[in-house]
């Protein structure tokens, strides 16, 4: 029943519920409506748009070529990509993971480079001065995760988008996601979630959002709750990465003289491609993605709670904990 209140108090239109404990999902649930137009319901197969959640994969990615001795990261990340303007090519891939690097974002731009095609967006971000000196501060930025996309690519010889597919979707069992693949806006994804929000006059509304194909290791992802589950169950038994990258994956921010990034409320941390937690009791790993996903794993319990969403604004990061607490003992 609680579920159910939830969704009724934020108006969500529809949203998948998967919980873990010890490696074992002990929950899956389904709730409203995937199209609302044509009253399609959501049901177990439907697959969301992970949003930002899609650079934890990323991360993964990059984690599994460092494993493989393809990567490192330290070195500049111009020992693997070309054509990089000057001021970029001493950025090393930590500082890019870690969105330390100072690199200009597309929200820099007077224009909305988002309706660009990835080519005419990488030479206009290029011409962008950067914010900071690389590892001197911290700001999220897409063309982080759009270099590391690049740098996959170019390392594997292969699209990012097979690269996912056969070293995660494949391995954690994704079947859903491998069907969909990654798109945007544009892409048809069948048996797919479609996106809404109150922003505009708290009337519902659909969602427009388009992404350039060269972000899409920055937001691409889709997949079902389930699927999440899945995935969270194949990283923490190391079937994706072993235990020491997995420690390296989730190593707080740090700069240069050993202080950690710190940001105000609950997640105060960050990682390679996570949020974390700091508070002494009942930590958090966090994945968060759209203004309206949220996966919370809490390592000190062996919990996770995934929630999918198809409603922007709906901040489930902020309602999650009263689904966890009915299965934390």
């Amino acid at each position: 029943m609680a579920i159910k209140e939830i969704i009724k108090k934020h108006k969500i239109v529809g949203l998948q519920l998967s919980v873990i404990k010890d490696n074992v999902l002990v929950k899956s649930s389904h709730y409203g409506f995937a199209n609302i137009q044509d009253s399609i319901a959501v049901d177990r197969e439907t697959v969301f748009s992970l949003n930002s959640i899609t650079k934890a994969f990323t991360g993964v990615a990059i984690m599994q070529l460092v494993e493989n001795g393809k990567l490192n990261l330290g070195q500049p990340i111009s020992n693997y990509l070309n054509d990089l303007p000057i001021n970029w090519q001493k950025i090393t891939v930590e500082q890019l993971a870690t969105h330390k690097s100072g690199l200009p974002d597309i929200w820099d731009s007077q224009g909305n480079l988002l309706s660009e095609d990835g080519d005419t967006l990488f030479e206009k971000v290029k011409e962008l001065p950067c914010a900071f000196e690389p590892g001197k501060n911290v700001r999220i930025c897409l063309i982080n995760y759009m270099l590391l996309g690049m740098l996959i690519e170019k390392i594997c010889g292969q699209s990012f988008e097979e690269f996912i597919t056969l070293n995660q979707f494949k391995k954690a069992g994704m079947k859903n996601a491998m069907k969909a693949g990654l798109g945007d806006f544009y892409n048809i994804i069948k048996h797919s979630a479609r996106p809404y929000t109150y922003f505009r006059n708290n009337v519902l509304t659909n969602v427009y959002q388009p992404i350039p194909s060269i972000l899409l290791p920055a937001g691409g992802v889709y997949a079902t709750a389930e699927e999440m589950a899945k995935w969270i169950i194949a990283l923490q038994t190391n079937q994706l990465i072993n235990a020491e990258n997995l420690k390296i994956l989730l190593k707080p921010i740090e700069f240069e003289n050993g202080k950690q990034f710190e940001e105000n409320g609950l997640l105060d941390r960050s990682s390679i491609g996570f949020s974390l937690s700091s508070r002494a009791e009942n930590p958090i790993i966090a994945l968060m993605g759209g203004s309206r996903n949220a996966v919370f794993i809490y390592p000190e319990k062996n919990i996770s709670v995934v929630i999918l969403t198809n409603l922007m604004g709906s901040h489930p990061q902020n309602f999650i904990e009263e689904i966890t607490k009915f299965y934390v003992n």
